[in-house]
């Protein structure tokens, strides 16, 4: 009997079927924030780097149905290396408006040297080294120790395992542990700026995305290093989609909840007279 993850049984179909649904949520929150891009809410929080967060997550929901089906050559090759890649873009998205929005507040004191670095160039290249870097980690593990489909034939009594192997388990690992540095690194950040004086501060939004990427990603350790078969592919895929959504909801549904529900907070008036306030306390 074979033993993979596939489309005609319910645990592939329900996790197609959910990754296909969290897709099209963030396409609409895409299109919503696309529409809404003059207002202070979306201008205020680096829009160029909302965009490529939401464009990467949709990419990570997409790239999680790589997992799902009958291993094939270029399907191993590609899935753990695109993976690894989008989802290192997002959360370096995320370390750049963290830092963006500390270097603002630090920018505004009197005789501050931190108005040089701020600018459109400083958050890209936070996201382009950081991204470049996991690239550089992905392209070595698929010229050295490439994955490759696998048939495993003694771990399951009865049951034929169809499985793309890793190659360089330690590659793998790093591919690992480097998102989960730039994960500390953005969750670190976030949490000493949390309470930051800015109207539209985001960092206590990103803070708890942090927490939840981190938790999702230190469970998912254990629990795929004792699954086998399909089992041990759907927990790498319900981890990507947990993380990803936690991403999409932590840090932009307090945003969607201004400007669809609450407009009136979302003017420069409003923004301007919050400041005040907080200058008065």
């Amino acid at each position: 009997m074979i033993n993979c993850l596939s489309y005609e049984e319910p645990l592939g179909i329900s996790l197609a079927v959910l990754a296909l649904s969290l897709s099209g949520t963030t396409a609409m929150v895409l299109a919503i924030f696309i529409k809404h891009r003059n207002t202070p809410i979306v201008k205020a929080n680096n829009w160029k780097l909302t965009y490529t967060l939401l464009i990467s997550l949709l990419l990570c929901f997409l790239c999680s149905l790589l997992f799902i089906g009958r291993p094939q050559v270029m399907i191993c090759l590609l899935r753990q290396a695109a993976f690894g890649i989008i989802f290192s873009v997002a959360v370096a998205s995320v370390l750049a408006k963290t830092v963006t929005v500390v270097l603002a507040f630090m920018a505004i004191k009197p005789g501050s040297r931190m108005r040089k670095w701020l600018g459109k160039g400083f958050a890209n290249s936070v996201v382009f080294c950081c991204s470049f870097t996991q690239v550089s980690i992905c392209i070595a593990w698929l010229c050295t120790d490439p994955p490759f489909p696998n048939v495993d034939m003694n771990s399951l009594a009865e049951e034929i395992i169809v499985e793309c192997n890793e190659g360089s388990t330690i590659l793998f690992s790093c591919v690992l542990a480097y998102m989960g540095f730039l994960a500390l690194v953005s969750f670190t950040v976030a949490f000493f700026a949390r309470k930051l004086p800015d109207t539209f501060n985001e960092a206590k939004f990103i803070t708890f995305s942090m927490l939840v990427f981190c938790c999702v990603w230190l469970t998912f350790v254990p629990t795929y290093l004792g699954a086998k078969g399909k089992y041990m592919v759907a927990v790498e895929i319900f981890s990507i989609l947990a993380s990803s959504a936690g991403l999409l909801s932590c840090i932009f549904v307090p945003k969607l909840y201004i400007i669809l529900w609450k407009p009136e907070l979302n003017c420069k008036e409003q923004l301007v007279k919050s400041k005040k306030q907080k200058g008065d306390i």
